[in-house]
């Protein structure tokens, strides 16, 4: 039992592409063996109204809150409302940027995203990252012919992470949950030009992620059959039939790292490079 793995919720908010709290956050996630992170990632927020839904997200799954916000009012407000919910946060841009002020003297521009060249990709990159967010859990189903990968599976097999990692690579990313009796959308059997890529992981691994997931704030929600083994054996055997079914490659990310299952995913399509 001293190897069993928990859960928590990993909270990451950027005013640009996240690449740098993504990198920040598993290097420190890494750090603590016996505790694996349930990555969110909000990248482009940039005023209250595209916060306030991220803090509603935090309220409802509390955990360790990571930012890099260059404007100094909205880090405050950032910095109170977690105050306010009790949870842990930290700027990782202010302590950094407080000791090259010291050293070089001068103020910083605070100008956000300013590590990236405003050329070709990315530009392309800041397109995916929009597209991933607005084609997440199945929404826009009838733009999924303009994306590059969609990744199917069902629930806690990391597909909004990998979508999000990959569109950081300027991969364009939709993500669609198999539920079972429940049709896909058409959008997504009619579409020729996505690679489709089914993920799963054993029903222990899924089991224990769904176990630690915060759902007690969503009214009449019946928590055992969600985590119930033998459910999520179904679910899983139902999953390997749909993608059989339709010739869509399949990985298991029980043993990988969002960044293994995503250098898998563009293995399977070489042009994605």
């Amino acid at each position: 039992m001293e190897n069993r793995k928990t859960f928590f919720h990993l909270h990451l908010i950027s005013d640009s592409t996240g690449e740098t709290l993504i990198s920040a956050g598993r290097a420190a996630s890494a750090q603590f063996r016996s505790a694996m992170p349930i990555e969110h990632v909000y990248p482009l927020i940039r005023n209250r109204q595209q916060l306030s839904p991220v803090l509603e997200a935090i309220d409802e799954k509390p955990g360790i809150v990571l930012y890099t916000i260059v404007d100094q009012t909205l880090a405050a407000y950032v910095d109170e409302r977690c105050r306010e919910l009790g949870v842990p946060c930290v700027n990782l841009l202010e302590p950094v940027l407080a000791v090259f002020q010291t050293y070089l003297g001068s103020r910083s521009r605070r100008r956000v995203g300013a590590q990236h060249a405003l050329n070709a990709d990315y530009f392309r990159r800041i397109e995916a990252l929009n597209f991933a967010m607005d084609h997440d859990d199945g929404q826009m189903p009838e733009d999924y012919d303009e994306a590059d990968v969609v990744l199917v599976g069902i629930s806690r097999t990391s597909k909004t992470p990998t979508s999000i990692y990959l569109a950081n690579r300027g991969i364009k990313v939709a993500n669609v949950p198999i539920v079972p009796d429940t049709p896909l959308p058409e959008g997504l059997l009619t579409a020729t030009r996505p690679l489709v890529v089914g993920l799963i992981a054993t029903t222990d691994r899924i089991s224990q992620v769904r176990e630690n997931r915060e759902l007690g704030t969503v009214p009449g929600f019946d928590r055992s059959p969600y985590t119930d083994r033998a459910n999520i054996n179904e679910e899983l055997k139902y999953a390997r039939a749909l993608c059989a079914r339709h010739q869509w490659p399949i990985i298991d990310v029980t043993r990988r790292s969002i960044e293994e299952t995503a250098a898998a995913i563009v293995a399977l399509r070489p042009k994605l490079r």
